[in-house]
């Protein structure tokens, strides 16, 4: 399958949602169906995506400006190293977060929202489609509950409520809002149809 261009599709949602998996569903049924896929994720393993992590288990260690610069910079070498390249080559690019994460966590730390966008915009390639995976923040905690080295920073009710409110806010024509309660196959027929009809739409 050769592309007219590369295409960018973004997974988002709090924690819990399970987003994730949905982006690695897909892009296993891509691969079945002949595209070119690769695969990211946000916060990279680059040296600001480590700090991220790192200081995710101290959440009180980073103001939300030091927080948002730590994303942003994270952000540029996953653009320049990953993403750009990958679009370049008419790849299908999926990506697991992107910057309506950082809208959503660090806006929901106080921050502009619209600020934060446009400074990603500056740099950041444009998503073609926005895949958000809606759900209340109790439920998303109650998932990922057992997990082993859980990031704390992300783990409050209150903190993610608003995060969750912020996600759900994002409507533009290329954003589709799943409600992540349903079933894991039945969202990820949904996502594949919809995605499956856009790419279709722009072979060469």
């Amino acid at each position: 399958m050769v592309m007219k261009k590369g295409i960018l599709i973004v997974f988002e949602g709090i924690d819990g949602s399970g987003k994730s998996v949905q982006a690695k569903l897909l892009q296993e049924k891509l691969k079945e169906e002949g595209f070119d896929v690769v695969s990211f994720q946000e916060p990279s393993d680059s040296q600001w995506g480590r700090e991220i992590k790192k200081k995710a288990f101290h959440p009180d260690s980073l103001s939300p400006e030091e927080e948002l610069d730590l994303f942003v910079k994270d952000r540029r070498e996953n653009v320049e190293r990953n993403l750009r390249p990958a679009l370049q080559e008419k790849k299908v690019v999926i990506l697991d977060r992107y910057y309506f994460s950082t809208i959503s966590y660090q806006g929901a730390r106080g921050i502009d929202p619209d600020r934060i966008r446009k400074i990603n915009e500056e740099f950041a390639p444009k998503a073609d489609l926005v895949f958000i995976l809606d759900i209340d923040a109790r439920s998303g905690l109650n998932r990922i509950k057992d997990r082993k080295n859980k990031e704390r920073l992300f783990e409050r009710e209150d903190y993610l409520a608003k995060v969750d409110q912020i996600f759900r806010s994002l409507r533009e024509k290329n954003f589709i809002h799943l409600d992540a309660l349903e079933k894991e196959e039945q969202i990820s027929q949904k996502i594949a149809k919809i995605a499956l009809d856009y790419l279709r739409n722009n072979l060469a």
